[in-house]
């Protein structure tokens, strides 16, 4: 590894660009069922659950700002909720029931069967995110998993997987920043629900 920051940064972006391109050669048709999957839903009158745990919380809230908000188009607001951001929440069930099962007491209360549940987890092991989608399966909404690394549990858990096969940390949480962003894309363009 060089000493020299600019080869450093140059060879850290070309990493990027690289992850990228994997993940679009073979994951492409599992991000178009997610955004069919969460527009049919939000076309119902349904909503997103999304959850996940250190920068997958964060990015679980992004895409509900981004769905609740907008996206790049005026159009009216679509439903959605974070089960990361209300931390008496989740600091309550985790006190009650223990961490494990911040996502599935919020799921059991807040989900509908045609909501969609989104569980994110960089290396497709976290307990708490695995639990939350069985319990979304279980009370009938429809599950995605947005997972790094093999994809783990999480991954086998959900209905549609969309799985950056990568080993780096910071390079899945890059990907899945742009598959956020991406579906977003793709639910503005089809519910075309302009104001």
């Amino acid at each position: 590894m060089s000493s020299d920051p600019l080869v450093r940064l140059q060879s850290l972006f070309r990493e990027t660009v690289a992850s990228h391109e994997r993940f679009a050669a073979s994951q492409l048709p599992a991000l178009v069922a997610a955004a069919d999957a969460i527009s049919r839903s939000l076309d119902a009158g349904g909503k997103v659950l999304a959850f996940g745990n250190g920068g997958s919380a964060s990015d679980a809230q992004h895409l509900v700002a981004e769905l609740v908000g907008r996206f790049e188009a005026e159009r009216r607001s679509l439903a959605g909720l974070a089960l990361t951001a209300d931390s008496n929440v989740v600091t309550a069930i985790a006190n009650d029931y223990g961490y494990e099962a911040v996502f599935t007491r919020q799921v059991e209360g807040l989900g509908r069967p045609g909501d969609v549940a989104v569980g994110i987890s960089t290396s497709g092991r976290a307990p708490n995110v695995l639990a939350g989608l069985v319990a979304a399966r279980k009370a009938g909404l429809m599950t995605i998993a947005l997972t790094g690394r093999d994809g783990g549990p999480i991954g086998a858990a959900a209905e549609i997987h969309i799985n950056v096969a990568d080993q780096s940390t910071a390079r899945v949480q890059e990907v899945q920043r742009t598959i956020l962003h991406a579906v977003c894309a793709l639910v503005e363009g089809r519910l075309a629900v302009q104001v």
